[in-house]
C-alpha cells in the first residue's frame, strides 16, 4: 500500500515520524503502507492545482492520495473541516482513491490535549485555551497559543512548528489527542482503513 499525503511543508517534518510510530503500534509490518509525503511549501494547493496533483500522483502509482490542509490559512479560505473537505473533494472531482482531511484550525489544535508538556516545554504555567482542541477558532487559532506561551515562558524561545510540535509528541500516543480531536481521528482513520487495519 502506497499512500501519498499531501501537506504544507512544516506539517510533514514535525508529524511524519510520529504518524509512522502510531501506524507501527496497530498495524503488521507486513501491512505498513509505505507514507510519501508531497510538501506544498505553504497552503494546500487548490481548485485546478489540486485535481492535477492528485491525478499525476495517482498515475504515478499511489494507490491513495490524502489531503490534510489546515482550516486556519490566513484568509479565511474555509469556513471549519467541513468546508474544507468539501471543497477539496469538489476541486478533486469523484474519486474513490482521494480522502481530503482538515485539521481544524490549525495543526496545533492536534497538540493540546498535551499542553502539561507544552507547559513544560515552554517554561510557562498558563492555562490550557478552553473548550476542546479543535475548536479553538479562527480568532485566535492553537497556533497563536502555542506562540504566546512560548514568547512569555522562561525558555527564552518563540514557537517553531518543526522544532517543538516534535518534542511534544515525542513518546505521545497519538490516540490520546484523536480521542478528543474528532478530524485527527478520521485522519487516522482513513489511513487505517485503507491498510485493512482496526479503527480507534
Amino acid at each position: 500500500m502506497k499512500i501519498a499525503i499531501l501537506v504544507e511543508g512544516r506539517t510533514e517534518r514535525a508529524f511524519k515520524p510520529h504518524l509512522r510510530a502510531f501506524l507501527e503500534n496497530r498495524i503488521p509490518a507486513s501491512n505498513l503502507p509505505r507514507l510519501d509525503f508531497f510538501p506544498c511549501h505553504g497552503r494546500l494547493y487548490t481548485s485546478d492545482k489540486l485535481r492535477r496533483t492528485v491525478a499525476q500522483l495517482l498515475a504515478d502509482r499511489s494507490d491513495a492520495v490524502i489531503a490534510l490542509t489546515d482550516v486556519y490559512t490566513g484568509t479565511r479560505g474555509f469556513v471549519d473541516a467541513a468546508d474544507a473537505k468539501r471543497k477539496m473533494q469538489e476541486w478533486v472531482g469523484p474519486n474513490a482513491k482521494f480522502h481530503p482531511h482538515a485539521a481544524q484550525y490549525d495543526f496545533e489544535a492536534w497538540l493540546l490535549p498535551y499542553w502539561s508538556d507544552i507547559q513544560k516545554h515552554a517554561g510557562h504555567n498558563k492555562s490550557a485555551p478552553a473548550g476542546q482542541p479543535e475548536k479553538v477558532n479562527h480568532a485566535k487559532p492553537p497556533s497563536y497559543h502555542l506562540a504566546e506561551i512560548y514568547r512569555i515562558g522562561s525558555k527564552g524561545k518563540s514557537y517553531s512548528k518543526v522544532r517543538d510540535a516534535s518534542k511534544i509528541l515525542t513518546g505521545k500516543e497519538l490516540s490520546v489527542a484523536a480521542g478528543v480531536c474528532p478530524e485527527l481521528k478520521a485522519f487516522l482513520n482513513t489511513i487505517l482503513m485503507l491498510c485493512g487495519a482496526e479503527l480507534l
